[in-house]
């Protein structure tokens, strides 16, 4: 079973704008070594345990393509630590970076950067939650608590992960809100296309009124 609050609770969430670029990061720690996370987010057999098949020419210069999601081109790379690519389009620019924490830990960092006229700071409405939800796979991976036989595409549709998505939009809004960057008006249009995408049949009052869950 997932600790829903505790796994949002564990992603810092933020979004900025600069110029005519929108800017989305998330960052997370692993209870795992930086050597162990690196693999776990470029080896196309163990991706597929967590998040979900990819294909391609795996090194700079080479491009990739998630099966059934977006494609791009790999930009950069510096094992075990950065990787730079395009996902979705050539605009749209997704770079992590691992540094090692205390312990056996790792931090991870997550930019998504597109420019503003793609949907300026209420992008990150459509990006954050499905970003949150690969994240906590990821960790769930690196931890051991994902079975052997979870399939990570049936997982994402579980009443348990779109229970995990109404609170990962709830805490994507509040960063929005917080942000000033847009009117009430575009937080309000782009919360209602969240709901649509990760949770359908929910709305944003829902959303709203949402208690924290349980321990």
């Amino acid at each position: 079973m997932i600790d829903i609050l505790e796994q949002i609770n564990a992603i810092h969430r933020q979004v900025s704008q600069t110029g005519e670029e929108v800017r989305v990061v998330l960052q997370r720690t692993y209870q795992a070594e930086v050597d162990e996370v690196w693999n776990a987010l470029t080896d196309p057999e163990r991706m597929r345990r967590w998040f979900m098949p990819i294909s391609g020419e795996l090194k700079v210069g080479g491009s990739f393509q998630l099966e059934g999601n977006a494609g791009g081109e790999i930009l950069e790379c510096e094992p075990p630590e950065r990787f730079k690519v395009t996902f979705g389009g050539p605009a749209s620019i997704v770079e992590i970076k691992l540094t090692a924490g205390l312990g056996e830990t790792t931090n991870l960092q997550m930019d998504h950067s597109v420019p503003a006229e793609f949907g300026g700071a209420g992008g990150a409405m459509y990006v954050g939650p499905g970003w949150d939800g690969g994240l906590m796979g990821l960790a769930l991976y690196v931890e051991g608590q994902l079975a052997e036989d979870v399939d990570p595409t049936e997982m994402a549709n579980s009443p348990e992960v779109i229970e995990f998505s109404k609170y990962s939009i709830r805490a994507w809004l509040k960063v929005l809100r917080e942000s000033g960057l847009i009117s009430d008006e575009e937080v309000q249009a782009a919360a209602e296309a969240s709901v649509a995408q990760f949770t359908p049949g929910t709305s944003v009052a829902d959303i709203d009124n949402l208690e924290d869950p349980a321990k």
